[in-house]
Order: structure tokens, then sequence, then C-alpha cells
């Protein structure tokens, strides 16, 4: 393994890692504020018990991300020093900020799991509003790097001898910034909401028919199909940004090859890069050119026009893309499913074969963002600093990096399987306390 290949790795575990528990961080909370809203507004003890319960999940995962997250900050200065060299003047604003606001989260996350009965009810539930809007603000600033990444603006390399020209406020601003933000809000929220929802399915279909598990279903399945229904409205206009400022991310995502008009929109498929090809797949005619365009005779730039060095790993990405976009038909349609059922004021808890639907749907809501991330991340390369800094140029020169690769990978397993036993401690008691009732 080279040491190229071991950082990146190591990047990649702990961002695989990492996303999960910052975008839990992000979506639980906001499915607190609705079962405390509902507790307030109805007086229902259940409500009170999901709310504390989710606040207990909560507690866990903000911990273990805390952790996580600081370990990025410190790879990104030791692995990648040459691209902190560059991005450091314009990325340390956002970063700074996201300090702020984990900082504020912190702080009144702390007072949400802390106050009951220390402070007014309707006090206790502005902690919890600050808590949701603090982890929405500290993905607004992480992804605002991640866009200048893809879209670098604000920054002039200077010459021989000379300064860059940089504007920390230009380079946050940047094409991906806001968009990448709805699309990763709405997929936190997703997969929040569908993993809580295949707990309290699992539950049911276990024969624990009650109250608790119903209510707690109900909630974040109408919560889930909200936001995966929106997700594609935020995919289009990711994919026409990437369209405009990433043609080869995306002639990788759709596997295309060739530049011309009236390009085909594929279902499924394994590329060949070597031969320009792709087999298995389904094709639609004209179907990518009106995605992106609206147009049937607009010209999609193809792959083979791009320099070889310059093209990424088409066979991931691609892959990667179909999964996230299977993935999120899928929780679309349960969803859809779910609303219309509910509309004719039927249960929700009662098919079986949508609570087992919903069990599944929870750990694929997580791949898909975990995939949607490697659309991102691998689509992107072999740049770090998209037309300004290559990977290989920005790695460490310090040798045997396997060795932090390994021992990082272990703590991680580790990590996962404590978070694993204490969730499944707070789901087998539903987060019930006599004192809370």
């Amino acid at each position: 393994m080279t040491d190229l290949f071991a950082a990146r790795s190591q990047m990649a575990v702990s961002l695989a890692f990492h996303i999960v528990f910052a975008a839990i961080g992000i979506g639980l909370p906001a499915l607190m504020l609705v079962a405390e809203w509902l507790w307030l507004r109805t007086g229902h003890d259940v409500y009170l018990r999901l709310t504390r319960a989710w606040a207990k999940g909560l507690a866990v995962f903000f911990a273990v991300g805390a952790v996580s997250g600081t370990v990025l900050s410190f790879e990104l200065g030791l692995l990648w020093p040459r691209f902190m060299e560059v991005a450091g003047p314009l990325v340390g604003m956002p970063f700074s900020l996201e300090g702020l606001a984990f900082f504020t989260e912190a702080i009144f996350l702390g007072i949400y799991l802390y106050g009951w009965k220390r402070v007014s009810r309707g006090a206790h539930l502005a902690a919890g509003v600050v808590v949701a809007v603090s982890g929405a603000a500290s993905a607004l600033f992480v992804l605002s790097v991640n866009g200048w990444m893809n879209a670098p603006t604000g920054f002039i390399p200077g010459e021989a001898g000379s300064a860059p020209v940089i504007d920390p406020v230009a380079a946050m601003t940047n094409p991906f910034w806001i968009a990448n933000t709805v699309h990763m809000l709405l997929a936190a929220y997703m997969a929040t909401a569908f993993g809580a929802a295949a707990i309290h399915a699992w539950k049911l279909l276990q024969g624990r028919d009650t109250e608790f598990h119903r209510r707690g279903l109900r909630i974040a399945v109408v919560f889930g199909a909200v936001t995966a229904l929106l997700q594609p409205l935020s995919g289009d206009v990711t994919a026409k940004l990437v369209a405009r400022e990433q043609p080869a991310k995306l002639a990788a995502m759709e596997a295309h090859f060739e530049t011309g008009p009236c390009a085909p929109l594929r279902l499924g498929g394994w590329p060949d890069q070597a031969t320009g090809t792709v087999r298995f797949d389904l094709e639609i005619p004209c179907g990518l050119s009106l995605l992106v365009h609206h147009d049937p005779d607009a010209v999609i730039t193809g792959l083979n026009d791009i320099p070889a060095d310059e093209r990424p790993p088409v066979a991931p990405v691609h892959v990667a893309f179909q999964i996230m976009v299977g993935i999120g038909t899928f929780l679309a349609a349960l969803g859809l499913w779910a609303l219309v059922r509910l509309t004719r004021r039927r249960p929700i808890h009662q098919p079986r074969w949508f609570l087992a639907a919903l069990v599944a749907a929870g750990p694929l809501a997580f791949v898909a963002i975990q995939a949607g991330w490697v659309v991102t991340e691998v689509g992107r390369q072999p740049w770090v600093i998209y037309g300004v800094m290559r990977t290989a140029d920005a790695v460490t020169p310090m040798p045997g990096l396997v060795v932090p690769f390994t021992v990082f990978t272990l703590l991680y397993l580790f990590l996962s399987g404590v978070v694993v036993v204490l969730m499944r401690r707070i789901a087998d008691t539903e987060g019930f306390d006599e004192e809370a009732a």
C-alpha cells in the first residue's frame, strides 16, 4: 500500500464514520422538537417519553461525533499539509464559524439534556431549537469548504515569488455552497427519520405493539417521507451545478464517454473505462440532455474529450451514484405510500410488509449518504482542489502512513461497537424514566 493510498484510505474511513454521526446530530434534534411540541400541545406522556428517548440517543451520537470530527481536523493538517498551505487562508474562516456553531450546539444541548424541571417548558423547547439550528449551521460552514474544493473561487495563484490573491468570503460563497448544504441537510433529516422508523418498526414486528412505538413510527415516517420527496428536487439543482462546474464528474456519474447531443440517461450498468463502454445498462434516449439542459439536443461532454490524467475513476463513481439514486427512489416510494395511507386515515403500523420495508430502509438511507459522498469525493479526483492542486501533490512526505490508517480503522470499529451497544440499551428501555413520566 502506497502512502498516498493509505492517506486517502484513512480520510475515507474517517469521513465515512463521522458522516453517520454528523447526519444524526443534524436530524435527531428535529425529531425531538416535533415530539416535544406535540407533548406541549397535547399533554400526552408518550410524546415526552419519545423526546427523552431520542435525546438520549442524540447525546451518544453527539459525543462520538465530536471526537471523530476533531480527529478529522487533525488529519487535514497531518496528512495533507500542502493542501492546508494553499487552502488554510481561505477555509480558516468557515472552519472557525463551524467551531462557533459547534460550541453553541454543545452548550444548548447541555441545557436541553439537563434542563428538565430546571427551566420553563418554553425555554427548554427554545434550547432544542438552538441545538437544531446550530447543527444545520455547522453543516453549512463545513460544506462551504467542500464546495470550494469542488469549485474554487476567491483564489488567484500568485506569480513566482508573490503571494496569492485571496478572498475568504468569495471562497465560502462558492457555487456549490447552498446547493450542497440543502442536499446534505435533506439527506441527514431523511436518513435519521428512516433510521428511527426502522427501530420502531422492528419493535412492532417483534410484537411490542405499544403506543410509544406507534407514535414514534408515525412521526419518523412522516418526517422521512417529506424530506425523501423533496430530495430529488435538490438533487436536480446539484446535478445541474455539477454539469456546469465539473463536467468530468458528471460524465463519470453517468458513465458518459462520447461527447454529443441527445445524451442517454443510463440506469444501472457497469462501465469499462479502458474501452469506453457500459455493460448491463438500460438507456433512456436523450434522457441526460433533457435532465441537465431541458433540451434533447443539448451537448453533454463525454469522458473521451477529457485528458486521460484528469478523468475520475468511472466505475466507483457511476455505481455509487446509481446506488444513491436507487435508494432515494425506494425511500420516496415508501414515504409516498405512507402519506397516502395516512390521508385516508389508515394506520401505517399494521401492514407487516411495510414494517419490514422500513427496517431495511433505515440502514439503506445511511448507505445512500455514504454513496453520495463517494460521488462527491471520488468524482473530484485526481484533484484535491479542482483544477488547482492534485491529490498526489497535497499528501505529506512522511512515510509509514499505513500504520495510522490501521490504528484509526480499528479504533473506529471499536467505537462503532460501543455505539451499537448503547443504542440497543436505549431502544430496549424505550427511554422510559419514571421520574420523567
